[in-house]
């Protein structure tokens, strides 16, 4: 439909009114090429997605998923510093990036869903405390949700996360807290002499555990899972097929286009010793297509 804005709207108004969903705003924004609503500026409301999984005449949109660890002072390269942290997000938030749920990627994947053109998610690894003293404040500031994955034995530990802090992350609907496996260990090897039984064994246990722990401790479903380290197997892959996870994260770098296998997932890691121009050539919202 076509709509004339009157004094007041704004694009989170209209879609509210015209889509039933305030931050469906973007569809309106991304449809006209606007960022906002301007009066006596035409606006064509798309009430249905016309381009679920973003193909376009020369390429294809591709969502990054960025994976932190620890925040600080920057004592060794998986430790992101809180300014340079603070930098990012607003280099994301004045870039009109839009930052979604790593859930969501489910029903772009699947091509029933269309994400923003510049979407792009945050994921933090391990569950260190530095997540809720110094990512959790600036996440809030900007409104941005991401997902943190933890690994469930290192829960309480003395830099690690505690049952409250997540809590409190979990309640103020930003954050989303998934497993991590149990031990951290690198699911990819096997333990010596482990035969195939003993090592599906473990795997089980690996990613059975953090689930039950997490589901019973916070209360929200736990179907996705990051691999420490990584790395990942077939017979992995078959366990969390087998339990219903529904997403998986690597740390091979990329962005992922709608056909990405939703268990091998890409991730791009933020260091703490890049600049803001690596961070910005992480963000690969688009791939082009040569046709000639």
């Amino acid at each position: 439909m076509i709509y004339k804005p009157r004094g007041g709207d704004t694009l989170r108004s209209i879609a509210q009114d015209y889509l039933g969903d305030a931050d469906r705003y973007w569809e309106i924004a991304d449809f006209n090429g606007v960022t906002a609503a301007e009066p006596d500026q035409m606006l064509v409301i798309p009430l249905h997605p016309g381009n679920p999984v973003g193909i376009f005449a020369n390429g294809y949109q591709t969502v990054p998923i960025l994976a932190y660890h620890r925040f600080g002072q920057r004592e060794s390269k998986m430790e992101v510093t809180v300014a340079d942290f603070a930098a990012q997000l607003n280099y994301l938030a004045q870039n009109d990036y839009r930052v979604v749920r790593l859930q969501d990627l489910e029903a772009f994947l699947a091509g029933r869903q269309a994400l923003p053109k510049r979407a792009v998610v945050i994921t933090v690894d391990d569950g260190y405390a530095s997540t809720y003293k110094y990512a959790f404040p600036l996440l809030k500031q900007h409104g941005f949700p991401a997902t943190v994955f933890v690994y469930t034995d290192f829960i309480g530990a003395s830099d690690a996360l505690t049952w409250p802090q997540m809590r409190e992350m979990v309640a103020s609907g930003l954050i989303d807290i998934q497993a991590h496996s149990k031990t951290h260990a690198n699911l990819s090897y096997r333990l010596p002499g482990e035969g195939d039984e003993r090592y599906r064994e473990r795997l089980d246990t690996e990613t059975r555990v953090p689930r039950d722990v997490l589901e019973r401790g916070l209360q929200g479903k736990v179907d996705m899972f990051a691999y420490p380290y990584g790395d990942t197997t077939e017979p992995l892959i078959d366990v969390l097929r087998k339990r219903d996870y529904r997403l998986a994260v690597t740390v091979n770098p990329g962005g992922n286009a709608f056909f990405a296998d939703p268990l091998l997932l890409r991730r791009s890691m933020v260091l703490g010793d890049q600049d803001l121009e690596t961070f910005k050539a992480k963000l690969q919202i688009y791939r082009e297509m040569d046709l000639r």
